[in-house]
C-alpha cells in the first residue's frame, strides 16, 4: 500500500492520480484528447484505490472538459469519505464575475458530487491572481467552504517568486500546488517556491513530478548514470523519489495513463525511504545534462490547445525534444513532423497559445525560428 502523509486530522496518500493524461480510445493526434477510454481508465482508478491512493485530481478543461465527468463516475462505486476529490477554478475562463458560480455548479454537475475535498484557484500568476482579486474569487470559494461544498482551499501556481510571496501573504491557504521536479528545482525556482510555502506552514502538492513524462524518457547517458547507482529503478522513479524526499510534500500528482506507470509509482512510494545526498546530487547532474540538450520546456499539459491554425503544439515540441535528447534520429524526427496536419509554417503569431502556457514558453517565436529551422 502506498505511503500516506498527515494532513490536518487525516492522512493523504503520497501518490495522487492526476486526471489530465488518462488512457484514450485513440492515439492522441490532437491536444486535450477528450476520447477517454472508460474501461482502461476505470481499471486505473480501481488499481490506484486498491493500493491506497486516495487523492484524485481533475480540472475544468482537462480532456477538453471530459475529465471531471470521468473521474466522478469512476469514484462513485467507493464510499465518499474514503477518498479526496480535487478540482479547480479557471479564472481565465470566467469573462464575468458571475461565471465563477456557473463554472462551480457545472463542476459539481459533471462530477456528480456534492462537494470537493480540495479546491484550487487554478494556475495563478500575476495576471490570473489580479483577476481573482478583482472578481473576489477567494471570498467566493470561502463562501462555498462555509456552505460545505469545499473542504480545503488552495491554489496552483505558475508565476514568479514575488507573485508567490504576495499570494501567500494575502490570504489563508490550506495547501498549495506547485510544479516541482529535479529539473525545475533550479530552472523554475521550485526550490525557493517550496521553501516559501514550507516557511508559511502550507503543505505542498506537487504537479509535473516527471515533467509530463520527460524525466521518464531520459537520454542514454542519464539512463546509464541512474542504472549504475540503482540498476533496478526506472528513470521515472528517480524523479518521483526526488520529490518525495522533501517532507513538506503532502501528495505527488502523477498523470498516469497505464497500469505499468501506476505500479512503478506505487512501488516507489511504498515504504518510502528518502534519497541520500549522493542520490540527490545524481539528480542534479541529470538536470545539468538535460539543460545542455537544448530541449523546449514543454510538459504536454496542452493548455495551448485550440490553435486557430490547428497546430498540435505539444506534439511538435515533443518531436523536437526527442530529436535533441537522441531518442529520434534526424530522419525519424523529420518523418514524424511530416505526418502532422499543420506545421510550424502555419503559425500566424497570434500569441493565444503563449498567453495560456504555464511554462511561459514563447511559442510563436519558437515556431517561427527554432522549429521551422530544424525541420525545413
Amino acid at each position: 500500500m502506498v505511503d500516506k502523509r498527515k494532513f490536518k486530522d487525516t492522512e493523504v496518500s503520497l501518490l495522487g492520480l492526476g486526471a489530465m493524461r488518462l488512457p484514450c480510445k485513440t492515439p492522441i493526434k490532437r491536444e486535450a484528447n477528450p476520447l477517454i477510454d472508460y474501461k482502461k481508465g476505470q481499471e486505473l482508478v480501481d488499481a490506484a484505490y486498491n493500493n491506497g491512493v486516495n487523492y484524485f485530481d481533475t480540472a475544468y478543461m482537462y480532456h477538453a472538459g471530459k475529465s471531471e465527468k470521468f473521474i466522478g463516475t469512476a469514484l462513485k462505486k467507493y464510499p465518499r469519505d474514503s477518498y479526496f476529490l480535487a478540482d479547480k477554478l479557471p479564472i481565465w475562463m470566467c469573462p464575468k464575475k458571475a461565471d465563477m458560480e456557473k463554472v462551480f455548479r457545472k463542476q459539481l454537475e459533471r462530477t456528480g458530487h456534492d462537494y470537493f475535498d480540495f479546491y484550487l484557484l487554478h494556475s495563478l500568476n500575476k495576471e490570473n491572481y489580479e483577476k481573482c482579486e478583482k472578481f473576489g474569487a477567494y471570498d467566493f470559494v470561502l463562501e462555498k467552504q462555509k456552505e460545505g461544498k469545499i473542504k480545503n482551499i488552495g491554489f496552483s501556481f505558475h508565476g514568479t517568486i514575488e507573485d508567490l510571496k504576495k499570494i501567500v501573504s494575502e490570504h489563508k491557504w490550506d495547501f498549495a500546488q506547485i510544479q516541482m521536479n529535479y529539473l525545475d528545482w533550479k530552472n523554475q525556482n521550485a526550490e525557493e517556491q517550496y521553501q516559501i510555502l514550507t516557511d508559511a506552514g502550507i503543505p505542498v502538492i506537487v504537479m509535473e513530478p516527471v515533467r509530463g513524462g520527460k524525466l521518464a524518457e531520459v537520454s542514454p547517458d542519464i539512463e546509464e548514470m541512474f542504472k549504475k547507482a540503482k540498476p533496478e529503478n526506472s528513470a521515472a522513479s528517480w524523479a518521483i523519489r526526488f520529490v518525495a524526499s522533501h517532507p513538506n510534500v503532502m501528495t505527488i500528482l502523477s498523470g498516469m495513463n497505464s497500469l505499468e506507470q501506476l505500479n512503478d509509482n506505487i512501488s516507489t512510494l511504498t515504504d518510502f525511504v528518502s534519497m541520500t545526498d549522493t542520490e540527490l546530487n545524481i539528480c542534479q547532474n541529470a538536470a545539468a545534462m538535460i539543460n545542455k540538450s537544448e530541449i523546449i520546456p514543454c510538459t504536454g499539459c496542452d493548455y495551448c490547445a485550440n490553435c486557430p491554425k490547428d497546430i498540435k503544439i505539444s506534439t511538435v515540441f515533443a518531436v523536437y525534444n526527442k530529436l535533441k535528447t537522441g531518442e529520434y534520429t534526424e530522419e525519424q524526427a523529420k518523418s514524424e513532423y511530416s505526418k502532422m496536419d499543420a506545421s510550424a509554417d502555419a503559425c500566424i503569431g497570434c500569441g493565444k497559445c503563449a498567453s495560456h502556457c504555464p511554462q511561459s514558453i514563447t511559442i510563436p517565436e519558437l515556431m517561427k525560428d527554432t522549429i521551422h529551422n530544424t525541420f525545413a
